[in-house]
């Protein structure tokens, strides 16, 4: 499976070169080359992430592209010392964002939970938000449609009380008791889970 147009080099020859050693080579003379042999690479890796949230072949393809593109764009800007679990958190973020376009209701914002300026440096920075993210989106999914509709109002969309009881009709009184409610669900539910 091809998606890329980097590859130019036979990969028997720079096989045994190390993810590290690729990515020293490109910060050291910011050329493609060394990205395009990282990321074929990864192919397969990326395409497999996104299939598995996106369900679909050819958004699963798209997505791998766009990655791609990112991934040039974010490594002219941080130095990443933990390549394949950055790359896997990137995948993961971009097919989340994508499932979130899709489905605004039920999604949450992983912007200030996962991309962080300067978070790319500890790889077990990465694995603690992937967890944290599982555990918020599947328990976000637990909660009754009518909680889940505010605290995603509220929280995500930064909704007043007003707009919410305008927007869902429920009464004031209503959007505040299942934002309560559903804001305790939520933290009973993610401290269980802490506790597994």
């Amino acid at each position: 499976m091809k998606f890329f147009y980097f590859s130019f080099v036979n990969p028997n020859l720079i096989k045994h070169i190390s993810d590290q050693q690729l990515l020293d080579n490109f910060y050291a003379d910011h050329n493609n080359k060394w990205l395009g042999i990282l990321l074929e690479r990864y192919t397969l890796l990326l395409f497999g992430v996104c299939m598995k949230y996106l369900k679909n072949e050819e958004e699963a393809k798209d997505a791998v592209q766009q990655i791609f593109f990112k991934v040039i764009v974010e490594l002219e800007k941080y130095k990443v010392t933990y390549f394949k679990s950055w790359i896997y958190m990137i995948a993961k973020n971009h097919c989340l964002m994508q499932l979130r376009k899709k489905q605004e209701s039920t999604s949450i914002d992983l912007s200030d939970k996962i991309i962080a300026a300067d978070g790319f440096e500890e790889e077990n920075i990465y694995l603690q938000n992937e967890q944290l993210t599982e555990s918020i989106y599947e328990a976000l999914q637990e909660l009754s449609k009518e909680q889940k509709q505010c605290i995603t109002l509220f929280y995500l969309e930064k909704r007043s009380y007003h707009e919410i009881a305008d927007r869902t009709g429920f009464t004031l009184m209503q959007v505040k008791s299942y934002i309560q409610n559903g804001k305790r669900n939520l933290k009973l539910m993610l401290e269980k889970k802490m506790n597994q």
